[in-house]
């Protein structure tokens, strides 16, 4: 089985609840996009369905690329498909509440202003956990099958695990403490809702723990798409192609961990120091010449 080929295989083996949540999802992302346009509001900064259009865009990602990851499987596995229906659970919480918020006027993320607030931030954070381990099971099983295509697999497996660090990131965020006193921030040196970036909204005036959040959790569709597009358009051998999806991939966890370390010590991303620079330089040197020699091995 090549990378193309799993890309094209019968949809009878798609998880179908995790196809509804992309469906639904995409749904969201067109009617959050329409309230940027409609409704004037704006929270923390930025206009209020924001939030929402970010996260049903994601989740539309995130549920068909584990869709298309529970298809390529060998075999089906009974744990990885209630796992995929757990997540789609979880995403069915996770985005009502913020809607819920959005309609009421405040905001979802570390929000305790009130007992019902308080209930609802509480439910999301366990929401997140149990999709957490229900990826973590996903991962366990694409590890326990074997997958003919040794490049797909490399990349399906490496995806997982940096998204998973990634996603654990994120709970760095909750125990941030403001200035104000509150518990739960994605800024770092600076109050959240300040000066972003277009879109992402990222801050521009001091660090962000979104940011390794946000690479890290795309691991998952990076990956993937660059061993098809190894595959597709390069015609280096499959030994050189799994090889180099190793590197790659164990360079992307490393750049997700360097980008968490800009943010906690209060660097916006697009400004960072001498140390950061030195830092993301050898990286890329490391990853460059390691591919370099693979390829020259190889081919």
């Amino acid at each position: 089985m090549t990378t193309v080929d799993s890309l094209v295989r019968s949809p009878a083996r798609w998880n179908r609840p995790l196809l509804w949540l992309t469906a639904a999802a995409a749904v969201l992302a067109l009617v959050s996009a329409v309230g940027i346009v409609a409704d004037d509001r704006i929270l923390t900064g930025v206009p209020i369905w924001l939030k929402p259009f970010k996260f049903a865009v994601s989740f539309v990602l995130y549920a068909w690329t584990l869709a298309w990851m529970l298809a390529i499987l060998p075999r089906r596995s009974r744990a990885a498909e209630w796992s995929g229906i757990v997540i789609v659970g979880v995403a069915v919480v996770e985005l009502a509440i913020i809607v819920t918020q959005v309609a009421r006027g405040t905001t979802s993320h570390y929000n305790v202003a009130t007992p019902f607030d308080a209930i609802l931030w509480s439910a999301m954070g366990t929401s997140i956990m149990v999709l957490f381990l229900a990826q973590v099971v996903i991962g366990v099983v694409t590890l326990r099958q074997r997958i003919p295509d040794r490049v797909a697999a490399y990349a399906i497996r490496l995806g997982l695990a940096v998204s998973l660090l990634g996603m654990g990131l994120g709970f760095l965020m909750t125990s941030q403490v403001t200035d104000g006193g509150a518990i739960g921030a994605h800024s770092v040196g600076v109050e959240d809702g300040g000066p972003g970036m277009p879109i992402t909204g990222w801050s521009t005036v001091g660090g962000d723990l979104r940011i390794s959040h946000f690479v890290g959790l795309h691991a998952l569709q990076a990956l993937p798409l660059l061993a098809y597009a190894m595959g597709r358009w390069t015609g280096w051998v499959p030994r050189a192609r799994a090889r180099l999806m190793l590197i790659i991939g164990c360079a992307y966890a490393v750049l997700v961990l360097l980008l968490t370390w800009q943010a906690l010590r209060a660097q916006p991303l697009l400004q960072p120091d001498g140390l950061t620079l030195a830092a993301l330089a050898a990286l890329a040197a490391v990853t460059t010449v390691a591919s370099i020699a693979v390829v020259r091995r190889t081919t």
